[in-house]
């Protein structure tokens, strides 16, 4: 579904990625970690043709990244970003849902009917003519979910789209993020500094300076305790805690999540 080959971007003399290689399979949940300055939030905007790489290639879903391109790309990635106020341009939350579709020229009965299935799916029934300013924080980024998944987006990047909520919020937005991650079909990046939320992801891939540095599982990734500690990323708790407790045989294996743990020591 992506395809980075050789990828070199920087602003004005600052460099950000040299020779940056990365595919992401469809239907992967890949979560994106990294200190701030890692190049995380650069690479989501070169991924919807906001930003234009210097040299090398990038595919997203079979077609490679160019001027004449990036519209049709468009139709296939969305990304939702932190502050989705920012993001917000129908007077309501159905005018805000139905703003790509009418950039695509979906026909109106369709575009009414897509409108509603989204509002059911993420929760905003009763929503629908309520100005996006006045919901809560994860309304809001409901709001801008059900919008970029209603023109039909192959990818979704969620760019730190956590970052500005509370718990509770961000425990809403993560359930449904892992019910989306469910469609074997739709690709999800999620960009984060919340390890717990990227410890529920297929894969990980941890940048610094511009370069991977580590890329597999959550227990593969978050096992290097020192190596993480040398960029300068921790590890969830539930990890260092079960390494602990493995290695004194109290449980039998090392966990990723705190379910995972409270499992393990029940």
């Amino acid at each position: 579904m992506i395809e980075i080959k050789d990828l070199t971007f920087s602003y004005d003399k600052t460099e950000v990625f040299s020779g940056l290689n990365l595919s992401i399979k469809e239907g992967e949940f890949v979560a994106i970690l990294g200190h701030n300055g890692s190049g995380k939030s650069t690479l989501s905007k070169l991924l919807v043709g906001l930003e234009t790489p210097r040299a090398g290639e990038l595919w997203v879903a079979g077609l490679k990244s160019s001027e004449e391109t990036i519209a049709e790309i468009r139709k296939k990635i969305s990304i939702v970003f932190q502050n989705p106020d920012n993001q917000f341009v129908g007077a309501t939350v159905a005018d805000d849902i139905a703003f790509g579709l009418e950039n695509q020229q979906v026909p109106r009965d369709e575009m009414v009917a897509l409108v509603a299935t989204y509002l059911n799916k993420m929760g905003l029934e009763g929503l629908e003519h309520a100005p996006p300013h006045e919901l809560s924080g994860g309304q809001k980024q409901r709001t801008a979910i059900a919008g970029a998944l209603a023109i039909g987006a192959d990818v979704l990047i969620l760019d730190e789209a956590t970052s500005m909520l509370d718990p509770a919020g961000r425990a809403d937005i993560m359930k449904l993020v892992r019910e989306l991650a469910q469609d074997a079909k739709r690709t999800i990046i999620m960009i984060t500094h919340h390890l717990d939320e990227a410890v529920y992801a297929d894969r990980i891939v941890v940048l610094n300076e511009g370069q991977i540095v580590k890329d597999g599982t959550p227990l593969g990734v978050f096992d290097d305790v020192e190596g993480l500690a040398a960029i300068g990323l921790d590890v969830p708790f539930a990890v260092r805690a079960s390494k602990m407790l493995y290695e004194r045989q109290v449980i039998k294996k090392i966990c990723v999540t705190n379910e995972e743990l409270v499992a393990a020591l029940c």
